[in-house]
């Protein structure tokens, strides 16, 4: 394993974002945990990229070609970094994110639409190892939090956790051949 590889430092990551996230209620556990698979996403695909050195790193603002969330998913399955199954889960977060960013009124995750959006990749969560450990972080708190929320916590930290561990394990691509003048 690449010796940025620290198991350890992404499930500490992992706990703190379930602490943050139960911290928020309603349309801040969407737009909180959307934002961090946003990032996640960013960080993956810079893994993998050449490093800038010091420049600033402007393909990801928001007017550029990666400035995103759904144009960082498509190249991140493009490249092959995410799995289908994952992909599909981080368009149906974004799908919902938006419903939330752009709904004047009360929305919640208890709502048949999101439920059906989430549904598949909810499936697919649970059956992840990290599913019953990041429970009981829940159960070790004493915060209410309703279970669809607690779900989506579930299942953002758990894609959070995987795709962190996935980018401390890349290095940026080599191609075979540059296009050159010479």
């Amino acid at each position: 394993m690449p010796p940025n590889f620290d198991s350890s430092q992404i499930a500490a990551a992992a706990q703190a974002l379930v602490l943050q996230m139960m911290a928020e209620r309603g349309r801040g556990v969407v737009l909180v945990g959307a934002a961090r698979l946003d990032l996640a996403l960013e960080r993956l695909l810079q893994s993998v990229m050449m490093p800038l050195g010091d420049e600033e790193d402007t393909l990801f603002i928001p007017d550029r070609s990666l400035g995103s969330f759904a144009a960082k998913i498509t190249l991140a399955a493009r490249l092959g970094l995410l799995d289908p199954t994952v992909e599909k889960a981080l368009n149906s977060i974004r799908s919902v994110r938006n419903d939330f960013a752009h709904s004047a009124g009360d929305t919640s995750l208890s709502e048949a639409r999101h439920q059906k959006r989430l549904a598949k990749a909810y499936q697919e969560a649970r059956k992840n190892p990290l599913w019953q450990p990041l429970e009981q972080v829940f159960n070790e708190h004493s915060v209410t939090i309703n279970s669809r929320d607690r779900e989506f916590i579930l299942l953002v930290t758990i894609l959070a956790a995987f795709i962190d561990a996935c980018t401390a394990l890349q290095t940026p691509f080599r191609p075979r051949a540059t296009v050159r003048f010479s």
